[in-house]
């Protein structure tokens, strides 16, 4: 004879409803709590876990010839901003770094502004000197490839600052981190605290008046 599973299901029952009995009894505001430590915890995991990553920047301006004008430059500034991470610029930069042209490519971020002939080529590393290297690297092969054509455009590159290795990591630290997801974690209580319904007070048990005509036999009795 095999056991029937019955028994087992009004035990589950049972210990379904008696966790959430206890899950309805705690204060209303427990989520609040509750979520910001989990957003703290989570936010001191990624800190200490993650590696950290280093940024150098280098700069590159654009400067128009003799009888050329200004509007010229910055628009060939906003090209070579483009141009920095094509096909042709990483592959004659990955010689200088020794990276592959795929890693390469993520690894650089140019920055150019409507206002200004200025070109930011930000190089990323795990370590500081390489992200150093690769920024100059990228800002060579730029400055190369630009000044080539100079003759033609009337605009060339001129290096304006080299990349130096970074003394501070730009991705944030534990303590940084920590708070993050604690406030994180803390506004998304308050949202859940928000849209979760209200708990509605027990109506009181009204009483019952007795019957009149059980109230007139008594007092029949008694007299």
């Amino acid at each position: 004879m095999t056991d029937s599973p019955e028994p087992a299901k009004p035990a589950a029952r049972g210990r379904t409803r008696r966790f959430l009995t206890r899950l309805f009894s705690l204060p209303r505001w427990w989520p609040l709590p509750v979520l910001a430590l989990t957003g703290a915890a989570g936010g001191a995991a990624y800190g200490l876990l993650v590696t950290p990553e280093y940024a150098a920047t280098s700069y590159v301006v654009a400067v128009p010839a003799k009888d050329g004008e200004p509007v010229a430059a910055l628009g060939f500034a906003q090209a070579y901003g483009r141009v920095a991470t094509s096909d042709s610029t990483i592959a004659y930069a990955r010689v200088a770094v020794g990276i592959p042209a795929r890693a390469l490519r993520a690894q650089v971020r140019t920055e150019t502004s409507p206002d200004s002939p200025m070109i930011a080529i930000t190089g990323t590393s795990s370590r500081p000197a390489e992200a150093a290297d690769i920024a100059n690297a990228v800002a060579e092969a730029v400055f190369v490839s630009s000044n080539q054509v100079a003759k033609s455009t009337g605009v060339q590159l001129v290096s304006f600052s080299q990349a130096i290795p970074p003394g501070r990591p730009s991705s944030p630290s534990a303590r940084i981190a920590t708070a993050v997801g604690g406030c994180a974690g803390g506004l998304l209580g308050g949202l859940v605290l928000l849209v979760r319904p209200r708990r509605r007070p027990r109506p009181a048990a009204a009483s019952v008046p007795a019957p009149a005509g059980a109230g007139d036999s008594a007092e029949r009795e008694r007299v």
